[in-house]
């Protein structure tokens, strides 16, 4: 008898064998961005970049990711995610694995890259090796430039322990009554509107080959530590330690119940300054357990939550050293060029802003000779998609304008070109999502200054953020409506677009036009649009549309397998 082949058992797809943990998952990721700091082939101030990159990454995630575990602990959340762990579990996975990320962040920064930076003539210094010279002229600035900021506040039975803000670093003073011996304990925030590290004079730098350095100074909090007899007058420094700390900042919105979306993210931002409750505490590891207790009780902190750390707190601040003028230092500098089929059009100033257009042509009519697709940061933004919207807020035939803004620049000229073309007496239409992470304000202030002038806004969909990238310009021509288009993947952010990878189309075909005039009656309108020509739009068709490509490609694979299989 024939042997009958035994099927294989279906997997289980509930299994959690089979799944990451997402939060797990991110801190590999930015694990990733840590090993860039440690690769000897990038250039040395580009390795502190990561090194910042890595540690303001963190700050983000302990404000949102860990923050939400913390608040489903609370809560006592039941549902797990596929990967089976509890709020409680990954909170304790999170701590095992990035404990040591963040020893090997700090003791790479102190051993490698402080005396590779010190042999390219930048020196950071401890406050502890300057000479006389340079002390003098650091308690010089810290009387004139530091002092008349600060403010010590007392822990006593008369002073409560003070509110501390998310992210600061802070000073925890030990000092002693020279006259009762009475020991009493304060904290010192360092003022985050000073710079984080203090240059000396090129007269006090240190000196390579008898020649003034690149660059020579300290971290603030040592300029402040130093100085503390200023602060207690007739109190004797016993000791002092850093410490720094993240909140929970993430929005809580109950959207459904909102009768006004600005208005309740404005209350959200109003909470957010304060912060929800503290998250994480960065100390130094020679902090006392005395000291480290009075912290963590007085902010409701366990051990999980508290990271030591050998040398300086918040390296994030390391990013400021990117605006030293060391060339060989840095990666080579990446001049965006003009598309081909722009360059007869498209003549640019030495910051590569789009000059005057020739006469007979323009955007437009290379445009309806065929699409164009844009690669950023290659090609240049101000000379395509800046040009696009600038041209279209200002031509005489464009009769609307409508677009979506996720984040963008702080002197944004395309919400400056539209608020021109508003002005011009184009019909404006822009969705600003007020929910965009941590760029809420930004975009609030945006959204009221293109409604001053004129726009029609909208702040997005409930229960929903809006990351599409998308402009629709509507222009009469020869008695006939031709629509333009640019659908993309990078903000509206000319900054951001000379540094992300990102891709975008600009065509005038009529399909696109169609399904971006459906899909803004869909974001500003009642609309229930369920089929569109081209797009694939989520919540809409996304989903549904993938899983039939991914199965088509299943069956692909299955007839290829089986022809392979079959007998020739």
């Amino acid at each position: 008898m024939p042997r009958l082949k035994k099927t294989a058992s279906p997997i289980d797809l509930s299994d959690p064998q089979y799944y990451f943990n997402r939060e797990l998952s991110w801190l590999e990721f930015n694990n990733r961005v840590l090993h860039e700091a440690f690769d000897p082939r990038t250039p040395l101030l580009e390795r502190l970049k990561f090194m910042a990159i890595f540690g303001s990454n963190l700050d983000e995630y302990f404000m949102v990711r860990v923050a939400a575990l913390q608040e489903q602990v609370e809560a006592h959340v039941s549902k797990l995610p596929p990967d089976g762990c509890t709020p409680e579990e990954q909170l304790d996975l999170i701590s095992l694995r990035l404990r040591p990320m963040v020893t090997q962040q700090h003791r790479h920064f102190e051993q490698a890259l402080r005396p590779q930076l010190a042999a390219k003539g930048i020196y950071l210094l401890d406050y502890m090796d300057l000479n006389q010279e340079q002390r003098l002229y650091m308690q010089r600035f810290f009387e004139e430039q530091i002092f008349p900021v600060l403010t010590p506040l007392a822990v006593d039975p008369g002073h409560p322990f003070p509110y501390i803000s998310n992210l600061s670093l802070n000073l925890a003073v030990v000092v002693k009554d020279s006259e009762t011996q009475e020991e009493h304990f304060a904290r010192v925030k360092v003022p985050n509107v000073l710079p984080r590290f203090i240059p000396l004079p090129p007269d006090l730098r240190a000196h390579q080959k008898g020649r003034p350095s690149v660059w020579t100074g300290v971290p603030l909090e040592q300029a402040i530590a130093h100085n503390l007899e200023f602060l207690f007058p007739g109190m004797n420094i016993q000791e002092y330690y850093p410490f720094r700390i993240t909140r929970n900042s993430d929005l809580d919105v109950e959207e459904d119940d909102a009768e006004d979306l600005l208005q309740a993210i404005e209350q959200e931002l109003r909470r957010r300054r304060l912060g929800g409750s503290v998250v994480r505490m960065e100390i130094q590891a020679s902090t006392p357990e005395s000291v480290r207790e009075t912290l963590m009780r007085e902010m409701g902190l366990i051990e999980r939550d508290v990271y030591e750390i050998e040398g300086l707190l918040g390296l994030k601040d390391l990013m400021s050293f990117m605006e030293l003028s060391v060339a060989n230092l840095k990666d080579d500098s990446w001049m965006p060029v003009v598309p081909p089929r722009l360059r007869r059009i498209s003549e640019t100033d030495a910051d590569n802003n789009p000059l005057e257009i020739e006469d007979g042509e323009d955007f437009f009519s290379v445009l309806r000779r065929g699409d164009l697709l844009v690669h950023h940061p290659y090609y240049s933004f101000p000379a395509t998609v800046q040009r696009f919207i600038t041209q279209a807020a200002h031509d005489p035939d464009v009769l609307a304008i409508k677009m979506t803004l996720y984040r963008t620049s702080g002197d944004s000229p395309i919400v400056s070109a539209l608020i021109s073309a508003a002005e011009n007496g184009k019909q404006v239409a822009v969705l600003v999502e007020i929910k965009a992470r941590f760029d809420e304000e930004n975009n609030i202030n945006w959204a009221r200054k293109l409604e001053k002038a004129g726009v029609h806004v909208v702040y997005g969909l409930v229960g929903l953020k809006t990351h599409t990238k998308i402009v629709l310009v509507v222009r009469h021509e020869e008695e006939r409506i031709r629509r333009y288009v640019h659908i993309g993947t990078g903000n509206y952010n000319p900054k951001t677009a000379r540094i992300y990878t990102d891709v975008g189309l600009l065509s005038c075909r009529e399909d696109l036009g169609a399904d971006l005039t459906d899909l803004f009656n869909y974001l500003t309108g009642y609309s229930r649009q369920q089929s569109y020509r081209k797009l694939l739009v989520a919540p809409v068709n996304l989903r549904d549309r993938f899983l039939m490509l991914i199965h088509r490609e299943i069956e692909h694979a299955k007839m290829v397998i089986k022809v392979a299989l079959s007998p020739k």
